[in-house]
């Protein structure tokens, strides 16, 4: 008995030691290196850059455009003119040469308003972007998070694993000891084996779940897929949540919402820039332009301007078989519709986070209950394994009990993780989740 107790401090010891020689990486590590490395969040992060780099006047085409041009054009030919009085001219390689070149300046002074609607449509693209950028940031993160803790959880069962094998263990070395003094049969021992054998193939299948989880969680953080580490020993849930301060965020926070309130604001500023058709555009136009020219035969050997242009030009839609009523027609339908996309999308966020809440309160109360039965059923575990060790209790008595044990700690594990799971969906719905 002492021996096997020196055997069991050893295997603690050792696998305590081996945790703490890997890497421990805690959950804000985690979300950090998310936000550093994943690359739907460096994606929508360039995505909101562009979105910035577009908002300018001069992309809403409210400052003109400016110019310049070269043009040098060069000839040489073969030439035979025959002139009104019946003379005739010829000349070989003519040369015919002209150079044009200045500055132009067009600028559209009105159109409508258009270009102011189109300015504010570029503002509003780019508080789509950084909306967006928060939704992929919050979904990441979620998912990343939960990751992690389904890892706490799996570590767990592994050393509830560890602990029934260990139980197990010690159940075939009584059984041989019996059946070596003529107290049991062959029949318990290998009842006993059969059993030990049965809890190590759950152990490596949960070894295979652990390392595959672990991998994912790699993926996730855009990471060499076999960096080894191990995750905080222990799940510890928010249990102070409220469902109205949870509806309040919901409606006023979460960028779900806030995706649908601007692309509304979108279609309102593009119904704004169909109806500055009705309007006329006046534009300006102004340039400096030098031509040079000469040409080796012809009544005008070479020829030389400079001077400004300028100019105004105005146009108006006077008819256009309709398709101006029809487009403000459906732009004020696709207005509409987005009004309902928001009263829905409420509808529907406020629906996700009445259920996950009840789930989230459920879990929460099975915390302490099967925290009560994990503590009942390691006592329970604790009475058989003496009792079996006398030999006044049959070995099926004592595999119910060391099955009940096992079961107790993993619901236990998977109640806390549960909660915790309910937890993070809540905060994401809400935009709260901590980042």
């Amino acid at each position: 008995m002492p021996n096997r107790i020196l055997l069991s401090s050893l295997v603690i010891f050792l696998n305590v030691f081996l945790i703490t020689a890997q890497e421990v990486l805690t959950i804000d590590e985690t979300v950090k290196l998310a936000l550093e490395n994943n690359f739907q969040i460096i994606t929508a992060a360039n995505d909101l850059k562009i979105d910035e780099y577009g908002v300018s006047p001069r992309y809403a085409g409210m400052l003109p455009s400016v110019q310049a041009s070269v043009t040098d054009n060069n000839r040489t030919t073969n030439l035979s003119q025959v002139r009104l009085d019946g003379t005739v001219q010829e000349l070989d390689n003519a040369v015919n040469n002209s150079l044009n070149y200045g500055v132009a300046l067009d600028w559209t002074l009105f159109d409508g308003l258009r270009m102011f609607a189109n300015y504010e449509q570029l503002k509003e693209n780019r508080k789509l972007g950084d909306a967006e950028l928060k939704q992929v940031i919050l979904s990441t993160v979620g998912a990343v998070m939960i990751t992690y803790y389904d890892l706490v959880q799996q570590q767990q069962q592994l050393t509830a694993l560890d602990s029934t094998i260990l139980i197990s263990k010690q159940r075939v070395e009584l059984a041989q000891n019996r059946f070596t003094i003529g107290k049991a049969s062959k029949l318990e021992v290998l009842n006993a084996q059969v059993d030990l054998n049965t809890d190590e193939t759950l152990m490596q299948r949960q070894k295979e779940l652990y390392v595959n989880t672990k991998i994912r969680l790699n993926q996730q953080l855009a990471r060499d897929l076999e960096t080894d580490f191990e995750v905080a020993p222990e799940i510890f849930v928010d249990e102070s949540l409220l469902l109205d301060e949870l509806q309040t965020m919901v409606l006023s926070e979460t960028p779900q919402l806030l995706v649908s309130q601007i692309s509304k604001r979108i279609s309102e500023l593009e119904l704004k820039q169909i109806k500055a058709a009705r309007l006329p555009t006046i534009t300006a136009t102004t340039g400096y332009i030098i031509s040079e020219s000469e040409s080796s035969l012809g009544f005008i050997t070479s020829s030389n301007s400079k001077g400004f242009s300028y100019g105004f030009g105005a146009t108006l839609n006077l008819f256009d078989g309709f398709n101006q009523n029809r487009d403000e027609k459906i732009g004020k339908l696709q207005i509409e519709n987005a009004e309902v996309a928001i009263a829905q999308q409420e509808q529907d966020l406020l629906a996700t986070l009445g259920t996950t809440y009840q789930t989230y309160l459920t879990n929460v109360s099975l915390i302490e209950l099967e925290g009560n039965n994990e503590a009942i059923a390691k006592e329970n575990m604790d009475i058989t394994v003496e009792k079996y060790r006398i030999g006044i209790i049959p070995p099926i008595e004592f595999r119910t009990a060391q099955l009940n044990y096992i079961n107790a700690k993993v619901r236990f594990s998977n109640a806390k993780f549960q909660a915790k799971l309910s937890e993070i969906i809540l905060k994401q719905l809400a935009g709260n989740l901590s980042i």
